[in-house]
């Protein structure tokens, strides 16, 4: 059973910011109630802040395709992998957005397509120790057919590749590695237990 404790069981004694650029990084001091009761000692923290995301996994369900993107990421560099890295279209919430106009936004501009219908699947934390970001998860219908090429905003160092394959194929890729984008692989392995009722939802098959 999951314990009933929440954000009125924390104590936040200071809040600094101790880096601000394109993303910003908080030292916090708290403490919080304890599993065996009472409070624990004041802790400090370190949160990264990069805002809150949107993620849109593509499914053509009459072709049974998904279409996916493949890009450069520094992190992977970082973290001695390929950096370039298979995943699903994703951006950030800009002031003022909702997470299905970011949905839209973000699919016409890394894969130059349209979405037809927009179905949520979940909203994620990505690394809660010490990431903020959320991740607000959507699958959409499209038409693959004519879904390939080069896309992203150049004003963004955007240098997008996207590309269809089989659902069967995709989830494949997860299976031995080829695909570990933790939101791509989150979003592949939903679609493998919901197709059926995504494709009924969408009269096809």
């Amino acid at each position: 059973m999951v314990s009933t404790l929440g954000r009125d069981d924390v104590e936040i004694i200071a809040k600094d910011t101790v880096f601000k650029g394109y993303f910003q990084v908080d030292r916090y001091r708290l403490r919080h109630r304890a599993f065996a009761g009472g409070w624990t000692q004041p802790l400090t923290r370190e949160v990264f802040e990069r805002g809150h995301a949107v993620s849109v996994l593509l499914y053509d369900p009459v072709r049974d395709e998904v279409a996916l993107i493949e890009q450069f990421r520094a992190g992977a560099l970082a973290a001695g992998l390929n950096p370039w890295l298979v995943e699903v279209v994703a951006g950030i919430i800009e002031d003022g957005e909702s997470p299905e106009e970011v949905a839209r936004r973000e699919v016409r501009e890394e894969a130059g397509c349209a979405v037809d219908d927009l179905v949520f699947i979940s909203q994620i934390l990505l690394s809660p120790g010490a990431v903020s970001e959320t991740v607000r998860m959507y699958c959409a219908r499209v038409d693959g057919s004519g879904i390939a090429g080069l896309h992203g905003l150049e004003s963004e160092g955007e240098d997008i590749r996207v590309f269809t394959l089989a659902t069967d194929q995709a989830l494949a890729m997860v299976k031995d590695g080829r695909i570990n984008n933790s939101v791509a692989v989150m979003s592949l392995l939903w679609l493998a237990g919901e197709r059926d009722s995504l494709r009924k939802r969408w009269g096809v098959g």
